[in-house]
């Protein structure tokens, strides 16, 4: 669809993380599909429509046509955070046609009254509105929290066996080490590497594989010896005298010398997630990272920095959590529990 393809060039072009295009890329595919099955031109939905879509989002992909009933137990097919992530895109899809001629009209904008809190609702699309409503609501689901998947020390050691290479070993122990994103990783120099100081830099740049850095500071974090002792022994073993700056390259297929791309990378990941049976995402490691941090005491202010975090808000938000096994250990650590004097 060329609308679509007209907003996407424009993320692209406005330098949108790779990831972020291709989820609302398949967002966009939802909705035309859905518009295409109920006869509904994409210049012309209403409110109603929208619902519909969150309706026709929940069903089984194959209940989607009609043909076939599904009971009211069967669990919803779409979670209400990735609902609502949808939402999100095609709020920026319709505010970019707009800007370029679309009359949207009174479309999304939907009424409520106002609760009397101190809250400050906008509704779905309202800065596309001439006036300034009063009395309004965002088109959006209650989604529960997630929190923060981990791995244990297991997993983590389980996965690095896994890697038959030094390059990839070292990719998943720079993220366990480190705390990094994995665009991060990289896009990471051979000058990011301080050995005698056991210290890795992460520097915003432009990549020639694309990696990006989601912080524009420069920010510096320790790391171990260990970590030191492997970057070294990739080095010497299997990158050789190999003219590049970048640290993760291709060296047994494609161009050799090339900076390892996000596809290289998540195919990695799968081929280790079949040898390990963990289902594990890159990002899991950053978790990890963190809540370990945390688990050690470690000041927020600390943590929020390490990890590249614009403020602490953020930090707390992702981490600002207790799981039962916290929750118990700090109850133990307090005495509470063992030393309860009722009988029970």
């Amino acid at each position: 669809m060329a609308p679509a393809e007209r907003w996407l060039a424009y993320l692209s072009a406005a330098e949108r993380s790779p990831n972020t295009i291709k989820s609302y890329a398949h967002d966009l595919k939802d909705w035309f599909t859905f518009l295409a099955s109920n006869d509904v031109d994409w210049r012309e939905v209403r409110l109603e429509d929208f619902g519909g879509f969150i309706g026709w989002l929940r069903l089984p992909p194959a209940a989607r046509s009609g043909a076939v009933v599904v009971l009211p137990s069967v669990e919803a097919h779409c979670a209400s955070s990735s609902i609502n992530r949808k939402l999100s895109a095609l709020s920026s899809f319709y505010e970019f046609h707009s800007r370029h001629g679309l009359d949207l009209g009174e479309l999304l904008i939907t009424w409520r009254p106002y609760s009397g809190s101190r809250a400050s609702w906008k509704p779905f699309l309202a800065h596309l509105a001439t006036g300034q409503p009063q009395r309004h609501r965002t088109v959006k689901l209650k989604a529960p929290k997630p929190l923060p998947r981990v791995l244990t020390i297991a997993e983590v050691q389980a996965i690095l066996d896994a890697c038959a290479r030094l390059r990839d070993r070292l990719l998943f122990a720079v993220l366990h080490d480190s705390g990094i994103r994995i665009g991060e990783a990289l896009g990471l120099r051979h000058e990011d590497f301080a050995v005698a100081d056991r210290e890795l830099t992460v520097v915003p740049r432009v990549n020639d594989n694309g990696a990006r850095t989601k912080s524009g500071k420069r920010r510096t974090i320790p790391v171990s010896a260990a970590l030191m002792r492997l970057y070294a022994d990739y080095l010497e073993i299997e990158y050789g005298d190999l003219d590049s700056d970048y640290v993760f390259v291709n060296l047994w297929s494609g161009t050799v010398g090339r900076p390892l791309a996000y596809d290289t990378a998540h195919d990695l990941v799968e081929r280790i997630r079949r040898v390990t049976g963990i289902e594990f995402d890159p990002h899991w490691f950053r978790h990890t990272y963190a809540t370990d941090l945390l688990r050690r005491k470690t000041p927020i202010e600390s943590v929020s920095a390490l990890l590249g975090h614009a403020s602490i808000t953020t930090t707390l938000e992702i981490y600002g959590h207790l799981t039962p096994q916290d929750a118990r250990r700090e109850l133990e650590a307090a005495g509470w529990l063992p030393e309860r004097q009722v009988t029970l």
